[in-house]
């Protein structure tokens, strides 16, 4: 601990991150000129914080003053973020005016919401001599804030868990979600880490109601996860953020939350060539639904255009996503603190993410390009967003039924999670992409929650008009999120591009009229097993690839609406289970942690 000195200053051990403190006074001197006076200063680390607390004074004492503002006067002297309300311990009182019971109030609602009397300054990389200007109506003062390797040093907390490669999961879409990975303006504040991109199970469980806590434990890799929807005239990508808090400098009832997850919808014309052409993003902040457009002919509809879509290095999006609350809007939005174009900050501080395939750290809360890695939303989230999934895991709560708007198909899952399973501050607020909704169309009974996002081609063509000679079809190739009565999403082989035709399964008809297929296979998650004609296919739902094949069969698999399958486990500590009994769709689902081997044998018949 650094001992306070005769000059003011002191290192506050109420504030998280070892953060130093300087604390100065703005002297007001009732009916009189306003002047300044400083105490003093401590020396930084190259890309240290410290937090500034403003304290205004006049002849009745300390005052709750507004309107001061502050400016790195130096090249390149370091950053500022925006004003918050001082988080360390305060015992001064303010000097208080009325005695009624309206001043009463009034007194306790300012005291809670109107003094942002802080904020955080962050220290450039280079050694040396920085000032800060402070002003005060006309009165104004400087600051010398001193940068030196050798100037006190707090250690962090060490990160307990940390993330290696991702295993390979095939996915026909990846190509196309990398390709179109955001650029992303991620503002910082008084608690950067809190700000960080990190993936739901960062503290190296699927439980939600820890993650708050678990903050500075678990690893601080950056990730973004993604999910793919195909129309006959688009691919829909989906990309969520996550954090694990919803923070404020104010946590009143529902200010702050555990868990965090917004995020943008791309939709992209299949124009013929590999990737597509990009018309229209829409981004999400705190329920409301913002829209951007790459094409001038594209008009609004329930939805205003806000600004066009910028992109960086030619199919990136500019993405920027505010401090604390996390809402996503467009790089180019007049909301942005972020100027998309110089690639830089036009107030506040911030760390940008770039897509390369890695899950990089922050080093500190202005970082700029820190790597982030993919992760598809349906085997990490989607497998376990069913009630019945939650068993024994506690990711997800708040169950609803999805009744969509406008005689649309229905989810998979009769009930699905609304929302991460949280505790702190708030209960369960942070929703997945599947329970979003948009504040303005719900309204209107345009669109019902969760249909924004899992529904994208009918809620897309709400929000936005495009030219008559470019519809925007509603009919889906692949949605494996949707399903029309009685049926199941389409199975993609792991053979198929995105690019490619519709999915097909060649199947071989069998002059037999019955058969048996034996299957041996290690399992360390939820596998879907396809079984088809002379091969099979399998699709990842969560966990790991599956490992030690074997397949025999007597004959060719037919499939169709007049094949019945029956299944008979031989071995396997988990469960194996028909979901489709006319495609020959196996489900085989292994909770407990390692590989396990699982041996059935599936009997068919072509009935007449």
């Amino acid at each position: 601990m650094i001992p306070q000195q005769a000059t003011g200053l002191a290192y506050n051990s109420d504030m998280r991150f070892g953060l130093l403190f300087l604390l100065f006074s703005v002297l007001l001197a009732a009916q009189t000129a306003k002047r300044f006076t400083v105490s003093g200063n401590l020396p930084l680390r190259p890309h240290g914080d410290a937090v500034l607390q403003v304290k205004v004074y006049g002849a009745e004492g300390r005052l709750r003053e507004a309107g001061w503002t502050v400016r790195v006067l130096s090249p390149s002297g370091g950053w500022l973020s925006k004003p918050f309300r001082f988080q360390g311990t305060d015992s001064e009182p303010f000097a208080e005016s009325g005695t009624n019971l309206a001043g009463s109030i009034f007194r306790q609602l300012s005291g809670q919401f109107t003094v942002k009397d802080s904020i955080v300054f962050h220290a450039p990389e280079t050694p040396g001599k920085y000032t800060l200007e402070f002003r005060l109506g006309e009165t104004r003062t400087e600051v010398e804030m001193v940068v030196d390797p050798a100037a006190p040093f707090v250690p962090e907390p060490a990160e307990k868990w940390s993330f290696g490669p991702e295993p390979l999961i095939p996915d026909p879409y990846r190509r196309l979600a990398e390709f179109y990975a955001p650029y992303i303006a991620q503002e910082t504040w008084f608690d950067w880490r809190a700000d960080t991109l990190r993936r739901t199970d960062f503290d190296n469980d699927w439980e939600g109601g820890n993650n708050w806590d678990n903050l500075n434990l678990g690893s601080s890799q950056a990730y973004v996860y993604y999910a793919a929807i195909e129309s006959l005239s688009h691919w829909f990508l989906i990309y969520n953020f996550f954090h694990a808090r919803d923070y404020s400098d104010n946590c009143i009832v529902g200010t702050c939350h555990e868990n965090d997850n917004e995020g943008v919808i791309l939709a992209v014309r299949k124009d013929g060539s590999e990737y597509g052409k990009l018309e229209t993003m829409e981004a999400l902040a705190h329920n409301n639904v913002y829209s951007y457009t790459a094409d001038p002919a594209i008009r609004a509809g329930a939805h205003n255009i806000e600004a066009p879509i910028v992109l960086h290095g030619g199919s990136h999006p500019v993405v920027f996503l505010e401090a604390g609350g996390h809402g996503a809007l467009g790089g180019a939005d007049s909301k942005s603190f972020f100027d998309s174009n110089r690639l830089d900050w036009r107030q506040n501080t911030g760390i940008t993410y770039v897509y390369k395939g890695v899950a990089e750290r922050a080093r500190h809360g202005v970082d700029r390009e820190v790597g982030y890695e993919l992760l598809p939303i349906y085997h990490h989230w989607w497998a376990r967003a069913s009630q019945e999934a939650q068993e024994g895991e506690r990711l997800f709560s708040a169950f609803f039924n999805y009744v969509p708007i406008g005689n649309r198909p229905r989810m998979r899952y009769p009930n699905v999670a609304g929302s991460f399973f949280g505790v702190k501050h708030s209960r369960d607020k942070a929703k997945p992409f599947w329970g979003w909704h948009d504040v303005a169309t719900q309204r209107k009974k345009i669109l019902a929650t969760g249909q924004w996002a899992v529904d994208p081609a009918y809620s897309t063509a709400q929000n936005l008009r495009f030219p008559a000679d470019r519809p925007m079809s509603a009919e889906y190739i692949f949605n494996p999120y949707l399903a029309g009565p009685g049926e199941v999403p389409p199975f993609v082989p792991i053979s198929r591009n995105f690019g490619g035709e519709t999915p097909t399964l060649t199947v071989s008809q069998p002059a037999v009229r019955s058969g048996t297929c034996a299957v041996e296979v290690a399992v360390d998650g939820t596998v879907v097993w396809q079984l088809a004609g002379d091969r099979s296919d399998y699709q990842v739902l969560a966990g790991a690839p599956p490992r030690e094949l074997s397949q025999s069969c007597t004959a060719p698999v037919p499939s169709g609406p007049k094949i019945r399958y029956r299944l008979e486990k031989k071995a396997g500590r988990g469960d194996v289970i028909v979901v489709n009994p006319d495609a020959g769709r196996i489900e085989i689902r292994d909770s407990a942690r390692g590989a396990a081997t699982y041996r059935f044998t599936v009997h068919w018949t072509v009935e007449d």
